[in-house]
């Protein structure tokens, strides 16, 4: 949060080409920003910094990822519980419109089944009823990086059959419409029906009725198959967050997230200005 404070004091960011390194420079200007979304885990070093960014004239969105699917799966992440209280807090100082769910991914292995994911949807959807009004979801891709990482924990992921995938989402849709949430699908196209919608993460629709004094985000830009998004800039970076969650695509290993985490300069132009680029 330091840097990125210090970057919307100065103006810009750059970041670059995760596939190939190239550089790019955005504009930070609030007159240049239609939004901010924010994805973590963990938004309690947002919070001190939360009236600062709405007096500076930015509108923002938050993805809120708490899963809650024990340390096997992520070693590092902060106590569900805690975060449920900072969502609270960002949605009451927000509103649960701007704040969303993210119960993402659903890594099923021979000892976290449908039920686990299911009974763990329950209880923190419980929690968060009022503070929000979507929940997006998705099933594990494992990339090559992702399955050595697994492997090398010992860890023995399965794929989920079609029917499961789809039993699973149902039940987590109709828990969700008593808590008040719509169940939203990220890529996710074949469980799409009447009560799950597909997922748009960077949703230009939806930000345009947020923010209706912006200008319409018209511009499509998906970043897979059944992806939804709007056009926007990225400016995190690859192998940057010391997490340490074994699905994450976005870190090679925790070791040298870390090392990039130790060299991180806040006063820098880039997130890892002090470090070179390089790709996922």
């Amino acid at each position: 949060m330091q840097w990125f404070m210090q970057r919307l004091k100065e103006g810009s960011a750059s970041y670059p080409n995760p596939f190939g390194g190239t550089l790019h420079k955005v504009s930070l200007r609030p007159a240049d920003v239609h939004s901010i979304v924010f994805w973590s885990k963990h938004y309690g070093p947002l919070l001190s910094h939360l009236g600062e960014l709405l007096d500076g004239g930015y509108r923002m969105c938050f993805h809120y990822t708490i899963n809650n699917a024990l340390d096997l799966l992520e070693p590092h992440v902060p106590p569900w519980k805690l975060s449920v209280r900072i969502f609270k807090e960002l949605a009451s100082t927000t509103s649960p419109r701007q704040v969303f769910w993210r119960f993402d991914p659903i890594v099923l292995t021979h000892e976290l089944d449908g039920r686990f994911y299911l009974a763990r949807f329950r209880e923190i959807g419980s929690r968060l009823q009022g503070y929000t009004e979507r929940c997006y979801f998705s099933f594990v891709s494992l990339y090559g990086k992702t399955r050595s990482k697994m492997r090398r924990a010992g860890i023995s992921w399965r794929e989920p059959s079609p029917q499961e995938k789809k039993e699973l989402a149902l039940a987590m849709a109709e828990a969700a419409e008593g808590f008040g949430m719509k169940l939203m699908a990220c890529c996710q196209e074949e469980l799409l029906g009447d009560v799950i919608q597909g997922a748009k993460c960077v949703d230009g629709e939806l930000l345009s009725e947020l923010f209706p004094e912006q200008p319409p985000i018209l511009t499509p830009r998906p970043s897979r198959p059944g992806c939804g998004c709007s056009a926007s800039r990225d400016i995190g970076m690859y192998d940057s967050c010391p997490m340490g969650c074994l699905y994450c695509y976005a870190n090679q290993s925790r070791e040298l997230a870390l090392t990039r985490f130790k060299n991180h300069d806040p006063l820098g132009e880039m997130l890892l200005s002090r470090i070179s680029a390089q790709g996922p």
